[in-house]
């Protein structure tokens, strides 16, 4: 059995029981007491202060240059100056450029909005629009969910005798743009106390300046910011706790009709309507006006009061989406093809002058996650090339690309997801340079994806009022994550591929207690399990109703084997090893006795002859099968004293390792490994 783990470190939280006593007295039930405790929160007033979705908002003009701003939009309102909404094409970008644009037109502004084409002007505020603008009489352009780096841009729109108002919500860089104001809570001298708004969010701040009631605004446009912050992965914590609350209240009764054709195109109904739903079901088709070159259907679908219009706009964004994921896939495969053989990059850097702009962040996002490193992917047109990239494992994106922005034209983005522009003659040294940054970024062999586990809880646990009880995190997503839990020991007692053979059902034994699973995306070959295997379950639990019954149903995230013994993940020593600057504490550690030896070996040798596994999950079933204790920096080390005498042969393969025991005669002089040497060296030389 070769399990394909999906994240190589599981972190499992472990509830303290005083806590969870304390909060089940405070009226949480059990199951959400545990999850809440393992996430730090002792008290229940702590945790009703962790889950308030109806705490109030802060004043917008805590945020810097916020006066600035309102004062500039109210003396063009008052004068009758153009203005333009200058956004992006993405779902926060295009909330943000639909709610000021209403906004300001209905309080009389004459106001337009303008979203840059993605495949001809590119992301953020650029000479093109400018020009565009400027010859059409606008006075003033105010940026949403972009601009914070728009230096030069803002010199020509000084030049042509524009005023320049930014919103952002993205990182700053040393020197801001020369405008009328600078709005973005993460200017350094900002004083705002909540960091992480997204465009939207800032956008509807500085509407309610405007308007001198943030209330009034929340009612008229919390649809919009609660799309813009939940598709744009913002921390659902704090103020966008309460938008996007209040959001999906307004989304369940929208009185937009594109909102609502939508929703009803693409199946998800009212009652139905979550933060995951959004993010999996209405964003991607949002998206796809952008992506495929249809910008101003996204913006049509929130203004239109017309619901026929509404109806035709939403079929069309259906279609574009299903357009876009017919290009992703043709993309994915191109790159596939063009990675190089055996070990992989520590960042995956390609090129293509085939590549649709508007798809390849999604693609670099598939590859990052499938082959555990940061992916570059770039457009290329002639001389030049535009890129996408999406960060894995913790890796930032943001502070790589400024380290080398010597080779870049323009960059921007964040630490997952950034973009920049790139004269082709630099495209290698930019491979090298940013594969030498991930290489000593991540550690050798190190897994690199991590599952956060809320805790491991017994299957007794997992009644239909304990699940039913966890709807109290709601709404759930980044920075408060549906729970995550962990079985243990797990019997596999039945395998059923559904679906259409795309995704696996199980039936689970944990002592008396049976249990239904459903695992998405995997069948019993790419998962590689079976029948009666023993295994642990990270899992999301969920409320399953077939034929008017409900149950409980557990949601798999991934399978590992269970374990007897500790099984760590630490390679630390055996990354220093590897480098020649092990001390005589590590080499202690990590040096195996002959017992240890003798039990890898002969795990392997009843494996066969050949071995493709991921090492973290190798360590963890010999654990299982010696129950003695391991980690896979030992584990490593013993794989290189063998392969020092001839007794295998190993080779990386990205996320695995291949062993291949060698013919012959199965014994050998270990004492004459190099690596056993410089251990035993090293460790007697205090």
């Amino acid at each position: 059995m070769c399990i394909a783990l999906k994240y190589g470190i599981w972190n499992v939280g472990e509830p303290e029981a005083g806590a969870v006593n304390t909060l089940v007295s405070g009226g949480y039930a059990p199951l959400a007491a545990m999850v809440l405790a393992s996430r730090g929160i002792r008290e229940a007033h702590d945790a009703d202060k962790y889950l308030d979705c109806n705490a109030p908002l802060l004043d917008p003009f805590l945020m810097t240059d916020m006066d600035l701003a309102a004062r500039r939009v109210e003396q063009a309102i008052s004068c009758g100056e153009k203005i333009a909404v200058f956004g992006d094409y993405d779902v926060d970008g295009i909330t943000s450029t639909c709610l000021l644009t209403d906004f300001l037109r209905k309080r009389g502004a004459d106001c337009v909005s303008y979203i840059p084409g993605r495949l001809e002007e590119g992301y953020g505020l650029n000479p093109i629009a400018i020009h565009q603008l400027h010859n059409e009489g606008v006075k003033l352009i105010i940026t949403v969910d972009c601009g914070i780096t728009a230096i030069s841009e803002a010199l020509l729109c000084r030049e042509f005798g524009i005023d320049l108002v930014i919103t952002d919500h993205h990182e700053c860089k040393d020197i801001l743009p020369e405008a009328a104001a600078v709005v973005d809570p993460h200017r350094p001298d900002g004083g705002y106390p909540h960091k992480n708004l997204s465009g939207v969010g800032v956008a509807f701040k500085l509407a309610a300046a405007l308007s001198g009631s943030q209330e009034e605004v929340l009612c008229e446009y919390a649809d919009m910011v609660c799309l813009g912050t939940v598709a744009d992965v913002m921390p659902l914590q704090g103020e966008n706790r309460v938008f996007v609350s209040r959001g999906l209240e307004a989304l369940r009764c929208t009185h937009r009709p594109g909102i609502a054709a939508l929703m009803a195109e693409c199946g998800c109904t009212p009652d139905s309507v979550s933060a995951s739903a959004i993010g999996f079901m209405l964003a991607p088709r949002i998206n796809a006006a952008g992506r495929m070159g249809r910008i101003e259907l996204a913006v049509e679908l929130f203004l239109t009061q017309d619901p026929q219009k509404a109806s035709a706009v939403a079929r069309q964004l259906c279609e574009l989406n299903r357009q876009r994921q017919a290009v992703e896939s043709e993309i994915y495969q191109q790159a596939i093809s063009m990675l190089p053989v055996g070990q992989p990059p520590e960042a995956i850097v390609l090129a293509d002058e085939s590549w649709h702009q508007g798809v390849v962040g999604i693609v670099a996002s598939r590859i990052a996650e499938e082959f555990s490193c940061p992916a570059f992917l770039i457009c290329l047109d002639g001389d030049h090339g535009k890129a996408s990239s999406r960060s894995h494992g913790g890796f930032n994106l943001f502070s790589s690309l400024t380290t080398l922005s010597s080779l870049l034209e323009s960059y921007g983005g964040h630490e997952l997801a950034a973009g920049f522009t790139i004269s082709r003659k630099n495209i290698p040294e930019f491979r090298r340079q940013v594969c030498a940054l991930a290489a000593s970024y991540y550690s050798d062999d190190a897994p690199r994806t991590l599952l956060e586990i809320d805790c491991a809880i017994p299957p007794e646990l997992l009644t239909i009022g304990n699940v039913e009880s966890l709807n109290v995190l709601e709404p759930c997503g980044s920075g408060c994550p549906k729970p995550v839990l962990m079985l243990k020991n797990a019997v596999i007692e039945r395998l059923q591929q559904v679906g259409g053979g795309r995704h696996m059902r199980m039936r689970l034994r944990n002592g008396r207690y049976s249990l239904n699973a459903i695992y998405f995306s995997a069948t019993p070959e790419s998962a590689f399990v079976q029948q009666g295997d023993v295994v642990d379950i990270a899992f999301t639990p969920q409320i399953n109703e077939f034929r008017g019954e409900r149950s409980v149903q557990m949601n798999v995230l991934d399978i590992r084997p269970s374990c007897s013994a500790d099984c760590s993940p630490d390679t630390a020593g055996y990354r220093a090893l590897l480098e020649d600057r092990i001390t005589a504490e590590i080499a202690r550690a990590l040096y195996p006795e002959r017992t240890t030896l003798a039990m890898v070996w002969r795990y392997l040798a009843s494996a066969g002859n050949t071995i493709e596994e991921a090492p973290l999950c190798l360590c963890r079933k010999i654990v299982r099968w010696s129950g003695t204790p391991l980690s896979l920096g030992q584990l490593m080390t013993c794989l290189d004293i063998f392969r020092d005498v001839g007794l295998l042969q190993t080779q990386k393969l990205h996320k695995y390792i291949s062993i291949r025991l060698t013919p012959g005669p199965q014994k050998a002089d270990l004492s004459e490994s190099q690596t056993l040497q410089r251990l035993l060296q090293v460790k007697e030389s205090d």
